[in-house]
């Protein structure tokens, strides 16, 4: 069983780049560099050597720092085969369903198209992480620019196959207002008011509200809930079609 050491990068202004180091091996991976110079600094304040960069897509945000970091580590660049021509220095083409090996751990590729069309996303089972992009946020998902809202649907519905306490690390700080957004559509769900006291404090101290873990989302993300109850009824659209209810969930988050 792998024991994998994760290290979170604040970046830019909002985006947090993930380093996963493997002891057993000293294989370290980067998923999403946005920039370079935090990660080779963090990397040096640590003194890991970089392996691997794990990217979700294709957008700049995500893959700014890949050119950089490989000419600095000579490391090797994961992406998605059905992405492959977006991925600035692409190494290995990896696609759904796939277990890539990093180190002394596995992790299983899903493709989760909807914020982009080849967004890919890595699960550590073992270690009960999952590296999800801009697909999942806490308590939001990401705006669909190359995808629909069926497609964005499947794609989250793929995380249900992991358990609860998986830990969710997305790729950015939006959750405070995520969470004023997800209250107008989830108003009688008291997980969610309880959650929202908690993001406040935490951000009241500068504190990361990421990672959270599935079992949260579950609970309190609206863009999990479409079809419960609570969610339909505050839309106006009891016992409508799944689908119809996420499309017109992502809808007010992007007019709110």
């Amino acid at each position: 069983m792998a024991f994998l050491q994760i290290e979170q990068v604040p970046v830019l202004s909002d985006n947090y780049v993930y380093l996963i180091y493997d002891p057993a091996t000293q294989a370290c991976a980067c998923v999403d560099p946005a920039t370079a110079a935090p990660v080779k600094k963090r990397l040096t304040e640590l003194g890991w050597h970089l392996t691997h960069i794990l990217n979700t897509h294709h957008h700049h945000d995500h893959i700014g720092g890949n050119l950089e970091l490989k000419e600095a580590y000579d490391c090797e660049i994961v992406g998605a085969s059905i992405d492959a021509a977006r991925i600035d220095g692409i190494d290995t083409q990896v696609r759904d369903g796939d277990m890539f090996t990093f180190g002394s751990a596995s992790c299983k590729i899903f493709e989760v198209p909807g914020h982009t069309s080849g967004h890919i996303a890595y699960w550590f089972e073992e270690d009960k992480a999952l590296f999800c992009g801009d697909t999942l946020f806490a308590l939001g998902c990401g705006r669909l620019f190359e995808g629909t809202p069926a497609q964005m649907w499947h794609s989250l519905s793929k995380f249900k196959v992991m358990p609860d306490d998986t830990r969710v690390y997305c790729a950015h700080e939006y959750t405070a207002t995520n969470a004023e957004f997800a209250i107008t559509v989830d108003p009688a769900n008291a997980a969610l008011q309880e959650r929202m006291a908690e993001i406040k404090t935490l951000r009241a101290q500068h504190k990361p509200t990421v990672p959270s873990t599935l079992g949260l989302e579950r609970a309190t993300n609206p863009f999990l809930r479409p079809d419960t109850g609570g969610v339909q009824k505050a839309v106006g659209m009891t016992g409508a079609d799944v689908v119809d209810v996420f499309a017109e969930v992502r809808r007010l988050k992007d007019n709110f």
